[in-house]
């Protein structure tokens, strides 16, 4: 019985592998944030080492299966975010939180770039007590970094339940690179990260 089981886990890693995946691993985590456009902050995180997946979506509203329509309304708490599942013994929550700064303005409070809105303001959400102080030592350290003029208001907020957005805006920056890479241009995000961080993903 033994090596059955070993032999499928074995197939299934391998098919995993030829499909350019890894397999999960045994402990996860998750880590939600709030960025802005939720386009923008899914490809940094695609790139790191340690993170398994990832999917944008929507967080810190009330309403059930909330829409890309009624979350642009700006009629309601949530707030466009990304949910990435990584693996802790890769990569830590802190580490994710030094990616998250350098994909934002920590220091706009309407929005991000050119959308300006509720539904794009930055935060993080944490979902317990460790990832709570983690994030404001984070936050704090940022701050004294002189890295910026502005005061630093990115919220830390607890996290309420994240719904996943709908396909179409799933991996958007590989869909359709060409409209994708237009927008991030346009929206001065490009431009903000190379002045502050250069070439730092």
């Amino acid at each position: 019985m033994k090596r059955i089981v070993l032999l499928a886990f074995s197939c299934l890693a391998f098919a995993a592998a030829t499909h350019g995946q890894s397999p999960t691993p045994a402990m996860t985590s998750t880590a939600v944030f709030a960025g802005g456009c939720f386009w923008c902050i899914q490809p940094a995180f695609d790139k790191t080492p340690g993170v398994v997946k990832t999917v944008v979506g929507y967080c810190g509203g009330t309403e059930a299966n909330p829409t890309y329509k009624l979350v642009t309304s700006e009629k309601t708490k949530y707030r466009e975010s990304i949910e990435i599942t990584y693996d802790p013994a890769k990569i830590s929550y802190d580490q994710l939180l030094e990616i998250y700064w350098r994909q934002i303005d920590p220091t706009q409070t309407d929005g991000q770039f050119t959308d300006i809105g509720p539904s794009y303001r930055a935060a993080i959400f944490y979902g317990n007590a460790k990832e709570k102080k983690t994030a404001e030592v984070s936050k704090e350290k940022l701050t004294r970094s002189g890295k910026f003029k502005k005061p630093v208001v990115t919220e830390i907020l607890p996290a309420v339940k994240f719904w996943p957005a709908e396909d179409y805006h799933q991996k958007y920056y590989r869909e359709n690179p060409e409209h994708f890479e237009a927008f991030e241009e346009g929206s001065g995000r490009v431009s903000f990260k190379k002045d502050k961080w250069g070439g730092q993903q």
